[in-house]
Parts: C-alpha cells; structure tokens; sequence
C-alpha cells in the first residue's frame, strides 16, 4: 500500500512538473528567421522583409519581439487570431500599438477574430491606422515597373474567404504573396493563380505533441506546386494556456530575387 501511494504522489508530481514546464514553454518568446527567394521577384527593389506574427490570441507581446523586429522589418503582417472572446480590446490595442513601432501593419482574419463583434473590431483596427485585407489586395510598384501584390483573404474554415475576388486586385503584378491564416486554403489555389508565396498560421504546430505526434504538423515550409507554403506554430494559444513539442514563434522573413541568392 505504501508502495502504491508513493507512486501516486510521484505521479501527481510529475504532472504538476510537466504542467508548469508545458506553461513556460507557452509563454516563450521567439523571433524566427527565414529567408526565401524567387525568380519573379522585382529586381529592381532586390528584396522586402516582413515581420509575421500570427494567432496572438490572449498573450500580450513582448517587448523583446517588436524591438528586435524593428530596425529589420519593413512591414508587419498578422496571420489572423489576433484576439478571441474575452480578450480586452485595450489588450488588442496595446499589441496594435507595439507591432506598429516595427512599421505599416496589415491584418488578415482568423475563425477567432469573428468571436468579437466584427464592427467593433474593425473599429479598434481602423482607430489605430491599421490595414485591413478583407478579400483584397495591395500592389506595391517597384522602380522599373515591376510591383507585388499583397494579399490577404478572410477566414477559409467559416467560408468567408473570396479568392476570386482578391486575385482580381492583382492580376497584372509580377509577385503575389498571399496571407490566409488557414494554410488549407492550398485546396482551392490553381497554378494559373500565380501565387509565390503563402503564409499562414491557425494550426500552432499542433500545440501539443506527444513523442512527435499533433492534431497538426509542425509549423514550416513545403513546395506545393509551383506555390511555397509557410506555416507558423503561431504565437499564443487557443483552449488551455499549454505547449509541447511546438514552442511559440513569430518571423522575420525576409524576400529576394532570385538572382541574388545566386551571387
């Protein structure tokens, strides 16, 4: 009998342990670096760097992320989930606010964006001078006439995406790099979409993995086609304050032309 309850405090123990470690490993805070580099890529501009940082959800952001993004980066793209219900919009406010000292920030849905009451949102977003992609595009022209496009779709797993209708606010650009937060929006992409580049988040790498296996894969890179698809593990969490095995990041990546990687 001793034996047995021995045990057992052993056992409570260690979930105490490997909870508290599960919590740490939540609150991290990482700034990832990527790099990738395509042929239609304007040479003119030679590159852009973007910070990405996607399913904020309840986290506050560091400090430590927007100060070492912000001599960097160019821009900030966010990946959708900025918030969910019960999240204090002061909260939402005072990320805004942070992610904008690192420079114009552009923002995409996610399915939990769409907790809060979209008008209100929209509001706050707008109020702090933010860019909101609703199934949209945005061209930048480089020099010698070549230009990117920027674009950015509602959430695919509410069906309120429209790609159609944001491909038709890029269709002469040379570079289109698309932001959805479900990567499963590859399902609907077609090669003569000419999309580079997509990023997403929504997964958060599985969140919880045991002995290597998620609900979701790892965030990172494949090749799709003739489409690259990055994936974030995303920096908050969604459902219980818990990581293991897919520790938080956020991204600074940076673009070029081809011919660069090359010299």
């Amino acid at each position: 009998m001793v034996f047995f309850f021995a045990v057992f405090i052993l056992l409570i123990l260690f979930s105490i342990a490997l909870i508290l470690h599960m919590k740490n490993i939540a609150n991290e805070n990482h700034v990832k670096y990527e790099i990738f580099y395509f042929p239609n890529f304007p040479s003119s501009l030679q590159d852009i760097t973007l910070f990405f940082i996607s399913d904020i959800h309840r986290r506050a952001i560091d400090d430590s992320i927007f100060t070492e993004a912000m001599d960097v980066a160019e821009m900030v793209i966010i990946g959708g989930d900025l918030l969910e219900k019960g999240v204090k919009l002061e909260k939402t406010r005072e990320n805004l606010r942070k992610l904008k000292q690192i420079g114009p920030v552009y923002f995409v849905w996610g399915n939990n964006d769409y907790e809060i009451e979209r008008d209100v949102l929209e509001a706050l977003l707008v109020e702090e001078g933010i860019v909101l992609l609703n199934n949209e595009a945005i061209n930048f022209p480089s020099p010698n006439g070549e230009s990117w496009s920027l674009i950015g779709i509602e959430d695919y797993s509410l069906e309120y995406d429209d790609l159609e209708k944001a491909l038709e606010y890029a269709e002469e650009t040379n570079f289109k790099l698309l932001v959805s937060h479900n990567p499963k929006i590859m399902e609907k992409l077609e090669a003569e979409n000419q999309i580079s580049l997509v990023l997403s988040g929504h997964t958060h790498g599985g969140q919880i993995r045991l002995f290597g296996f998620g609900p979701y894969e790892l965030g990172g890179t494949k090749v799709i086609g003739n489409t690259t698809l990055f994936v974030s593990n995303g920096y908050g969490t969604t459902n219980i304050p818990l990581r293991l095995g897919a520790k938080p990041e956020t991204h600074i990546i940076r673009i070029q032309h081809k011919s660069d990687a090359e010299n």
